[in-house]
Parts: structure tokens; sequence; C-alpha cells
């Protein structure tokens, strides 16, 4: 008989429950956050210790003591389960509190039996405290993945770092001035006795967070054996290695970084402790961007990016400059970058282990045995990077431009390990299909600080026409990071800004989505969004939208067979041709003849010369007319120098005329054409010179009759014959005749 290994869960909170909770959520972190910048995990701690007299590899041991004591997880968990993920928590994270409070102890304990008992009392304390945050934070991890829904992960990450941030900026400035005004250990007392009032707050907070329920049934067998399946997980195994790749090589480098600006760099302890605000703004300045772009593009690219940018703390660590006036600020900048870098990597790696790698039906083994692999990492990161600090303090120098300490290996193992860790990301499963060159090239598409400012004021709007604008300018700013809101514009109630949305679609550039969007509005019952819909496939210039526009010219509405007509002409979809071809020749409708004519232009197509000449004949519509002679234009030659001459011509027909019979008479000279020809054409120009337009326009054809054929190559002999004899008929009625005479005879090689 088999163990089951499906444990009993009772039914989550819903998401309604969820996002209630949330307010109480970012208000415990916050006073946690407070708590943990003021006791173990901010400068004063370090500075702390170094008080104490401890050296660095004691510190790096007594550090390692938090993370060491995640194995107990792998322990726990199965009783963690069983007891309540929220329960477990809520205990044992009240718990670490009341054993920090023997901190406050430190001076008596000094006082009555002196430095070494001090540390050993100090070294118990961290001991319970790291316990007891091990077996709290055990529960913290399924409960989390729990009650926080995964479609707002990365904004929840995001807006919750922001508050965390905030508080977390003010306590470390209040640190940095106590520690400036104050002296000795009461000092570090003062700050304890500050940040455990905030710690208890966030317990209390975390009381009012739905979920978290015992699960029942839970079997040691079936924990084992679960514990071996995730190990086996291949992307699980990867991201595992990855952040302990990562671990090792950034956390060393925080961890002594405090010492390192005081030894080194010759910066004063409350500086040092005002540089952890650089690092707070970075985060906070970056914080919502990371989030929003985590949960738009998902978490892998997100993590990359930020990993190849955290390469640059390391390497400006080492050049950063010693003991100079600057020295201070060149450390906040870095600070600061390092703090936003950081941010990109937490959301992107956070998101990334609750929304894809760990399954929901299996979170307490994956948790558990992440939360024992992290803390072994960690440990061992602390203990080598004191290992490494005492082996490497005969290190000094310089190489070149570098100046060499005992913390420079420390700086090339972040340099190294993180460039490996990537090796081991890549075999871990995605959550997006969008790869690291495409979302850092969004960065550099178009103008993205223009995207992030309308993005902001779209979602601001209170009305249409402040949307209206604001989805005008996602079009404007021509980067693909607005989709979703462009794609969210387009299904707006309010037809303005459905209209603005195609408009704005076709600003910007070709993607997948938005071409399939504008496809269903184009086959929608709607011809005035359709009619748009067709123009915007065409204005975007991409061959993907051609089989929507061929649908399109069987839309019941002989708007949207024109218009998607002229988008196939604009896209140069050569395979519509024969399509466009037998409709021109069958159809009776005026303006789809007209389209289906200039769409056949486009795309170059003789065949369609003599049914273009037969409208152009019948056509009374001047703008028609030259709409026309254009599509005429297009199949012999280019059209550029047609547009140059048509619109000179509407302004000054006879000067225009004049000046380019001038440039084909002597082509035609220099060709080798009879002098009689050129004569004609002379004269023709002097006519259109004087403003006489039946006269030049009768030497014109009587020159153009004296060219030999052989001496025009390259032109369209039958269309040019018909052309010469329309003018012949209509003379200086129709210009559009006498405009493609001359644009074919400049085209002539």
């Amino acid at each position: 008989m088999t163990t089951s290994t499906t444990a009993a869960t009772p039914q989550e909170p819903t998401t309604a429950d969820k996002m209630r909770a949330i307010p109480w959520s970012i208000a415990a972190d916050s006073a946690n956050t407070i708590f943990a910048f003021l006791t173990f995990f901010g400068t004063p701690f370090i500075l702390f210790l170094d008080a104490l007299g401890l050296d660095k590899g004691q510190i790096g041991i007594l550090l390692s003591f938090f993370p060491f004591a995640g194995l107990i997880a792998l322990v726990v968990a199965p009783a963690v389960a069983r007891f309540g993920y929220k329960r477990t928590f809520i205990t044992f994270w009240g718990l670490r509190k009341i054993i920090t409070v023997f901190f406050l102890l430190t001076p008596w304990v000094i006082a009555q039996f002196g430095g070494r008992a001090a540390l050993f009392f100090v070294s118990l304390i961290t001991i319970g405290f790291a316990l007891s945050r091990a077996i709290a934070e055990t529960g913290k991890y399924p409960w989390t993945q729990e009650y926080i829904p995964n479609q707002i992960r990365g904004k929840y990450s995001a807006v919750n770092n922001l508050f965390t941030t905030i508080v977390g900026f003010i306590a470390v400035t209040a640190s940095g001035l106590i520690l400036q005004t104050t002296t000795g250990l009461s000092e570090f007392m003062l700050l304890f006795g500050i940040g455990l009032i905030f710690g208890f707050i966030g317990v209390w907070a975390y009381s009012f967070i739905p979920g978290g329920q015992p699960v029942v049934n839970r079997q040691e067998r079936s924990w084992q054996r679960a514990l071996r399946e995730a190990i086996g997980d291949a992307s699980f195994r990867n991201y595992l290695i990855g952040i302990a790749l990562m671990t090792l090589a950034t956390t060393p480098m925080t961890s002594f970084l405090p010492l390192f600006m005081t030894e080194q760099v010759g910066l004063s302890d409350s500086q040092v402790v005002l540089l952890q605000n650089g690092s707070l703004i970075g985060g906070l300045l970056s914080v919502y961007l990371w989030g929003w772009a985590a949960d738009r593009f998902g978490s892998m690219p997100v993590m990359v990016l930020s990993v190849l940018l955290i390469l640059f703390f390391p390497i400006s660590l080492i050049l950063i400059p010693r003991q100079s006036a600057l020295s201070f600020s060149i450390a906040l900048a870095i600070s600061f970058f390092q703090g936003a870098f950081t941010m990109g990597w937490g959301i992107g790696s956070g998101r990334l282990l609750f929304v894809r790698v760990v399954p929901p039906e299996k979170k307490t083994d994956y948790m558990a045995l992440y939360y024992s692999w992290i803390g072994l990492v960690g440990g061992i990161s602390q203990l080598v990077g004191g290992w490494v600090l005492q082996e490497a303090r005969g290190i000094s120098g310089r190489l070149l431009y570098i100046q060499l300490d005992p913390y420079t290996p420390l700086f090339l193992i972040g340099l190294g390990l993180p460039l490996i860790g990537l090796l081991f990301l890549r075999g871990v499963q995605r959550d997006s299909s969008i790869s690291v060159g495409k979302f850092v090239g969004l960065l550099f598409q178009g103008n993205p600080l223009m995207a992030m400012e309308s993005m902001i004021r779209y979602h601001l709007a209170r009305d249409e026409q402040a949307t209206v604008i604001h989805t005008e300018r996602m079009g404007q700013a021509k980067n693909l990071m607005l989709r979703e809101e462009l794609l969210e514009a387009l299904e707006d109630p309010r037809f303005n800004v459905r209209f603005e949305a195609i408009v704005a679609i076709a600003r910007t550039r070709p993607d997948d989505q938005l071409i399939a969007a504008l496809a269903r509005v184009l086959m929608s019952s709607d011809p005035a969004l359709s009619v748009m819909a067709a123009w915007a496939l065409g204005r975007l210039g991409d061959e993907r939208a051609q089989e929507a526009l061929r649908a399109g010219l069987q839309a019941p509405y002989r708007s949207i067979r024109a218009h998607s007509a002229r988008a196939l002409g604009t896209l140069g979809d050569q395979s519509a041709a024969a399509v466009l071809l037998e409709r021109l020749h069958q159809e009776s409708d005026h303006g789809l003849s007209v389209a289906y004519a200039a769409a056949l232009g486009q795309l170059k197509n003789p065949e369609a010369v003599p049914l273009i000449l037969s409208l152009l004949e019948k056509e009374t519509e001047p703008t028609a007319r030259i709409e026309l002679a254009l599509a005429l234009a297009r199949i012999h030659g280019e059209e550029n120098n047609f547009i140059h001459l048509q619109r000179q011509l509407g302004q000054d027909s006879g000067t225009t005329a004049a000046q380019a019979l001038a440039v084909i008479a002597r082509k035609v000279s220099r060709a080798g054409a009879p002098p009689a020809s050129v004569q004609l054409l002379t004269r023709s120009g002097e006519a259109f010179a004087l403003g006489d337009l039946t006269g030049g326009i009768e030497r014109l054809l009587e020159g153009v009759r004296e060219i030999p054929e052989t001496l025009l190559d390259g032109l369209n002999a039958e269309l040019f014959r018909e052309i010469h004899g329309k003018l012949a008929v209509y003379g200086e009625a129709r210009p559009e005749y006498l405009l493609l005479l001359l644009q074919m005879l400049e085209d002539a090689d």
C-alpha cells in the first residue's frame, strides 16, 4: 500500500479577502522593517558588534547564525503545516521580539561579568532569535504564496517595497542622527528599544491577514517523498543554484560594506549609516517600475537584467576614491544604484519563485527546501566573507589604477559568481515569452519617458477627453511597453477612446497582439471603427496584417472593402493582386473601383493599366483623377517625381511645365533625338512659360511624335501612346494627362 502525498488543505481565502488584507500586510511589513533596520539587519548591529570588540571573522560567524538557522525548516516543516502557517508565524515572530528584549541588558552584563560574558550573552540572544525567525518564516513563505494574488504579485511587491523603503529611510536617518549625537553602547540600546516597539506593532498587524490554516492528514513518509520530488525538479534545482551563486556573490559584500567604508574609504560611522539611505532611495524610485515590469513582461527578464546591472556594484567599489572629499558623495551614488538594481533582483526572483517555480499544491515541501537552502548558502556566505577578509588582511598596493586591499577578493567574487549564476537561471521555467533582449529594447524604444508618463496619466484620467488625449500620447511614444494600455483602450466603452486607440496603435510599432486586436475590430459590426482598423493595419507596414486585410475584402460594407484594398496595396501584398484585378474588372461601385485601382498601382501590376486608363477617362472628380493618374505613375516608375510635378503644376502650371521641358529637351538631345524634335520641345517650353497652355501642349505632342521609341527605353510604350493620345483629345482640360506625359519623359532612360 502506498501512502498518499497529497495533504488535505483547507479552502484558501477568496481574492476579495486577500485584497482586503493587503493594507494590513503592508503595514506589518513596514513596522517590521523599522525593527529590522534598528536591530539585527541594519548597520547599527554591525557597528554594535564591532564596538563589543569582535573581529571580522567573529562577526561573520555571528551573522551566519541567521541563515544557518534556516536548515531547521527541513525538520519542522511538517509540524508547521499541521500547526498552521499563520499560527506558526505569529507565534514565533512574536517570540523573536521577546528574545530581542534581552539585548537591552547588554550594558549590565558587561558591567557585572565583563566583555567575554557579554559576547556569550549576545551570541545566545542571536541564536535564539535566529531559530525563532527560521521557524516563523517556514510558515511565512507558504502563507505568503497563498494570500497574495498572483496577478498583482509584482505590483504588490512594488507597493510593499515602496512603503517599507520609505519607513526604512526614516529609520536609517534617525539611527544615523542618534549615532552621531550619542556615544558608547547607550546609542545602540536606544535604537534596539525603538525597534522593538515597532516589532510588536508588526506582529499585531500580521494577525489580521487571512489564510494559513493548518494542513491535516500530513504523513511523514509523504513528506520525505515530497522532498525528493522537489529536489528532482530541474527548474527548481536550477533556481536554487542560481540563487546560491547570487547570495555568495552579494551577501559578503553588503555585510562587510560598512567596515570597508570606514576602514578603506575613510567615512565616519554616521556617514556609513546614511549610505543606507542612498540604497533605500534607489530602491524607492525604481520599485514601482520593477514591479510593473515583472507583472507586465514576466519575472525572468526583470531578474536577469537586474543581475547584469548588479555587476556594476563590485566594479564601482573597486574604483571608488579613498580618503577623498568626494568619497562620501560617490559612495552615496553607488548605494543609490545598488539599491535600485537589488530591488529589481528581489522583485524578479521573488515573483518567479511564487508564480512559476513553486507549485501551489506543493508549497510546504518546496518552500521548506528553499528556505533551508538559502539559509545554508547564506550562512556559508557569511563565513566565507569573514574567512576571505581574514586571509586577505595582508593585501595592499596598487595594480595600474586599482587600489588593492583585503576587500578586493570579495569584490572579485561578487563580479564573477553572478555570471555563472545566469547560466543556471536560464534553465528555470519561464513565466513569459519575452526575452531579456526584447525587454531591454523597450527601455530604448521610441520615447520611454513619454511612454511611462502617458501610461500613468492614462490610468489617472477622469473623463473621456483626458483619456483620448493620453491615448494619443501613448501612440506618440512609439513604445510597446504600452501594449496592454492600448489593448485596454481598444475595448473602452467610449467610441472616441476606441477610435483614438486605433490611431495610436497605427503610430506605434508592429506587434502580434496589437495586429490581432485590430483584425478583430476590422471584422466587427462597427463599420466606422472597422474602416479605421483597416487603415491602421496598412499604416503599421507589417506583413502579418495581410491575412486580416484579405479577409476584409469580403466585408459586407463597401467602405471596409475599399480601405482593406488600399491597405493591402500599402503593404505590397502581391498575393492579393489577382483578387483585386478580378474585382476591378467586375466592380460597378465608383469608390471601390478607385480603391482597387489605387491598390493595384501600389502593387505595380501592369495588367491593371487598361482598366485604370478607362476609369481615368470616365472620372469626373479631380481628386480621384489625380489618384488614378498616380496609380499609373506607380506602375511605370517611381512616384516621387510625379508628386513633385503635381504639386508644382497646381501652383504654376506654365512655369512648372516649362522647367520640366527644358530638362527633357536636354536629355533627349544628348540621347541623339532629331533636332526637329528637340526644337519642338524647346518651343513648347517657351509657350508654357508665356502661359500659353494650349500652344505648349500642341508643340509638346508634335515633338514627342518625332522622338524614336528606341530613345525612350524603360517606358511602357502602350501606356505612353495612350497618354499621348488622351492629351491630344482633352488638352489643358485634363491636366493629369499632361502630368503623366511629363513624368514619363523625365523618367525615361
